[in-house]
């Protein structure tokens, strides 16, 4: 593991300098390095620049809005977002998606950016925060620009990233009353592993309790995280009761596109994520509730 040079920019235009000197490639975003600095240390990439963005303020940090959502600096560390008490309430789900990222020594370092743009299927935030709707502002040369986060990954590793852009922080709204999500995943031991599924969902009731907007996603089952519409779709307009349980699972069943590994088949994934869907949607119908 060797790189040739390190930069902690102060700012935004700092990095974007950084970044578009440097050849396409070579250079690397440094944001918590959970990720970044095992896959050197395994010799799978050997980047000629690292660009430490912790220094970066608009990067870091919790911030609420004045509508009422949260802006998420896209280097702020899983630590901080547990101990964050009006987001917890806000977007529970986010919140222990985010959790499950390694150990307590690695949520003291590994952030929501670099858990998106590592771009791993398994990913456990991204569904949370596909569920919810979030929007990432992606720094570059041209300026900034707002992107949804579930348009964002394009294959495993792979991003929609131009050459000189970064993300800058996430979006999450404003939340209307009785809304709440929640977020399970399946793994194969009781802790620090990686998701064989993960279902992610978010909704709305209205005052008689029916289910007026919901956001459903999943992750590891496909090369890249997905929203499934059609699960969302069978909870909106129901009072979740078993039958619309039934069949926002098995939407998104049908939806799923797995792999067949030494961690799991084809149909185990495809059954998981229709009872970690079921699942989840109770869990965030009885908070909303509440």
């Amino acid at each position: 593991m060797s790189t040739s040079q390190y930069e902690a920019p102060a700012s935004i235009a700092d990095t974007v300098a950084l970044l578009s000197k440097a050849p396409p490639g070579t250079a690397r975003i440094l944001a918590g390095g959970t990720d970044l600095l095992a896959q050197m240390r395994n010799d799978l990439i050997s980047p000629e620049l690292l660009i430490d963005v912790k220094k970066v303020p608009e990067l870091v940090g919790i911030e609420q809005l004045g509508d009422g959502g949260f802006r998420i600096g896209a280097a702020t560390c899983g630590a901080e977002l547990g101990e964050h008490e009006a987001l917890a309430a806000a977007w529970p789900g986010v919140v222990e998606a985010t959790a499950l990222i390694g150990s307590v020594q690695i949520q003291g370092r590994a952030s929501l950016g670099g858990n998106l743009c590592n771009a791993s299927p398994a990913a456990d935030s991204v569904p949370a925060l596909i569920a919810a709707d979030a929007v990432c502002t992606v720094a570059g040369p041209s300026g900034e620009r707002a992107l949804p986060v579930e348009n964002v990954v394009t294959g495993p590793g792979q991003t929609c990233l131009s050459a000189g852009e970064f993300v800058v922080d996430f979006r999450l709204p404003s939340r209307p009353p009785r809304s709440s999500d929640a977020y399970l995943r399946m793994i194969p031991r009781t802790e620090m592993d990686i998701a064989i599924v993960g279902a992610a969902v978010s909704l709305s009731l209205d005052a008689s309790g029916t289910c007026t907007a919901a956001r459903v996603a999943l992750g590891a089952v496909a090369a890249t995280q997905l929203l499934v519409e059609g699960a969302a779709a069978a909870l909106v307009g129901t009072t979740l009761d078993d039958a619309a349980l039934a069949a926002a699972g098995a939407a998104s069943s049908a939806a799923a596109k797995p792999i067949d590994d030494k961690r799991g088949t084809v149909a185990y994934r495809r059954q998981v994520a229709g009872v970690l869907t079921r699942r989840a949607a109770a869990i965030a119908h009885d908070r909303a509730s509440a």
